[in-house]
């Protein structure tokens, strides 16, 4: 199973980022490539063409079984930086997360974690040109980020890594479910498009 984790911020320190490279570590029976979003130009409709940038991660998204977004909250929603990236990939006319298989996950320093800004996300993943398939429930929400890692960048507290854990146990089982599903409604979409032309 190949997932991706993208870090949804272009900060240079990110506990988000911290969370997807633990992730990676602390489950190695699957591949977690990290992508990041840093450098990337805000999105304008003005543009010739799509940036190099979210050209090859357009090709990245399509050869991957899943997604993992780890997206921090600022002022009670999703970055900037993320929801541009979102509006450039729905602008993409191959739309690459189409009915493909969303982990959301999120750290903040507040108590509350990042509850406002994952149901802001879940809200932009499911508008018309996205359409992603976001999973139900198990939304990991990291609270007091700031001393829930140690120097190593490991989660320190056993309930949160169990949490985790069943968590993203789910989200495997929703993608080895859902990729044949999507892989058949991405079929019937090519074929629609074709008897139209």
């Amino acid at each position: 199973m190949k997932l991706l984790g993208l870090v949804g911020t272009n900060a240079n320190f990110s506990y988000n980022r911290k969370l997807l490279w633990f992730m990676k570590d602390l489950f190695p029976f699957v591949e977690i490539e990290i992508l990041e979003i840093a450098g990337l130009p805000l999105f304008s409709e003005d543009e010739p063409e799509l940036p190099a940038g979210i050209s090859a991660m357009t090709e990245q998204l399509m050869g991957a079984d899943g997604l993992i977004i780890a997206t921090p909250e600022y002022d009670h929603a999703v970055p900037a930086a993320l929801k541009s990236v979102l509006e450039w990939l729905s602008w993409e006319s191959s739309h690459p997360l189409k009915e493909l298989p969303i982990m959301i996950v999120g750290a903040s320093l507040g108590k509350l974690g990042t509850v406002y800004a994952q149901e802001n996300l879940r809200t932009i993943l499911q508008s018309p040109g996205l359409e992603a398939m976001v999973m139900p429930g198990h939304q990991f929400m990291l609270s007091e980020a700031k001393t829930a890692f140690d120097a190593n960048g490991n989660l320190v507290d056993a309930k949160t890594i169990k949490f985790l854990e069943s968590s993203f146990g789910a989200f495997v089982d929703f993608v080895s479910v859902m990729g044949p599903v999507r892989q058949e409604l991405l079929s019937l979409d090519a074929l629609a498009g074709a008897s139209e032309e």
